[in-house]
């Protein structure tokens, strides 16, 4: 087994846009495949800076920005829905002429993000084999994780895994390969650096300085994905973000992480210094939100001093006496205090937001608004993020019972579009949330 082909598949939604997303975990599983000596080819459905695509649109040139769409027909039991629901990704076309252009490969490795995207999955699958009808296909990733037995069935791959690439890949070098793993699965610092370098163009780099969280919040899924909450070294976090600033040029950084800032005396303080220490021009953002709880007077100093230049907080909610059946995250006078060590820092309105989780199963509209109230008196801006439905987390259960659809029928039906779990549901509440 000598050539590995890893494939970002297409994204069927109602809407999708990229937001600094990229394939990590994928791009991480195709570093390790070459560094122990096995021919990688990566092919993007989802890439915006395809030749094709910069021929028909050179809008699509730089950082982030709007996919590719082609239109579609909507899955059974959203017919209804008064919006176009479309393929996100490159053209068919261009998908099967790259397929073809590359050594019919020995293994197919395929990621799945969001569980209501598996369509997107689906279709990805069906042209791989249409092309390489005989070459075993792994599906992994998110959807594969928290919908097993759905994938198992209807995605098309020949195998499922769940938990981390690595491991499978450590399994298939030794069982299939004799090959000893140059890494330790138990200690990210031992990890290659993700392949960003597959792409055609690096706009931005997602940076990962930890896995898992201490929290086991209602609705999130993290503490089931990664039960074990693992760092690496501020040090190395910090070469990483140099190597693709001095080599490649990249001056915006993604941190991803779903506790970044947890321990910060440890962790995020001493890698915040190290960043100032280069003195490069660098832009750092947090679409993942970071815990409001851990900002301190001189973690808003040096984040600022470090230019953060893009900030979400994981509020969720202002109903701070209701909340300690949906996490334990933050208090009100925590949140007061952290933006008001941010505003001091010099950081302004439109540079911070507090996510604010709208649709969750018995939340009233009012509820919503007057979150959206509190946020916006604070002097930052509020960030509405449609709950979505999540297998394996506390509140599952609950949103399953008062949903208007079957959720544990089809993934599809999790769709934060849909707000599936919002009591007295119209497409004018969702316009008024947003304005």
């Amino acid at each position: 087994m000598k050539n590995i082909l890893l494939v970002n598949p297409w994204i069927h939604d109602f809407a999708a846009y990229d937001f600094w997303a990229k394939p990590a975990g994928l791009l991480l599983l195709a570093s390790i495949l070459r560094q122990h000596g096995f021919s990688v080819h990566y092919i993007d459905c989802l890439d915006r800076f395809h030749p094709n695509a910069l021929k028909s649109d050179p809008c699509l040139r730089y950082g982030r920005g709007p996919y590719l769409k082609t239109r579609m027909a909507k899955p059974e039991g959203l017919k209804d829905i008064p919006r176009n629901y479309c393929r996100y990704g490159i053209r068919e076309a261009w998908f099967r002429a790259d397929l073809l252009s590359i050594p019919k490969p020995d293994l197919v490795l395929v990621t799945s993000f969001m569980t209501y995207w598996y369509p997107g999955v689906q279709a990805t699958i069906r042209v791989i084999k249409e092309i390489f009808p005989n070459t075993p296909l792994v599906l992994g990733g998110i959807y594969a994780a928290l919908c097993y037995d759905h994938a198992l069935k209807y995605s098309g791959a020949d195998k499922v895994i769940t938990g981390g690439g690595e491991k499978y890949l450590i399994e298939m070098m030794r069982d299939d390969c004799s090959i000893r793993p140059e890494f330790d699965p138990h200690d990210l610092n031992t990890y290659p650096y993700p392949a960003y370098h597959l792409q055609r163009v690096i706009s931005y780099i997602p940076i990962m300085t930890s896995i898992g969280c201490p929290f086991s919040c209602a609705y999130c899924a993290s503490h089931f994905l990664n039960p074990k909450l693992m760092r690496r070294h501020p040090d190395a976090v910090a070469d990483e973000i140099f190597y693709w600033h001095k080599i490649f040029g990249v001056r915006d950084f993604v941190f991803y992480d779903d506790a970044l800032l947890a321990d910060a005396e440890h962790h995020a303080l001493p890698l915040l210094e190290k960043i100032i220490s280069f003195n490069a021009d660098l832009r750092f953002h947090t679409p993942n939100a970071i815990h409001i709880r851990n900002i301190s007077e001189k973690l808003a100093r040096l984040m600022m001093k470090a230019n953060f230049r893009t900030l979400r907080l994981g509020l969720e909610t202002t109903a701070f006496e209701n909340r300690s059946e949906l996490d334990r995250k933050v208090t009100e006078a925590e949140f007061k205090q952290g933006v008001a060590y941010l505003k001091a820092a010099g950081f302004t309105k439109d540079q911070v937001g507090a996510y604010l989780l709208a649709g969750l199963p018995g939340q009233t509209v009012n509820a919503v608004e007057d979150s959206i109230r509190v946020v916006r008196d604070s002097g930052i801006t509020p960030v509405p993020a449609y709950y979505t439905p999540i297998p394996h987390t506390k509140m599952w259960s609950q949103a399953v019972a008062c949903s208007r659809y079957d959720l544990e029928v089809d993934p599809v039906f999790t769709n934060n579009a849909l707000l599936p779990c919002m009591p007295n549901f119209s497409w004018e509440v969702i316009s008024r949330l947003k304005n």
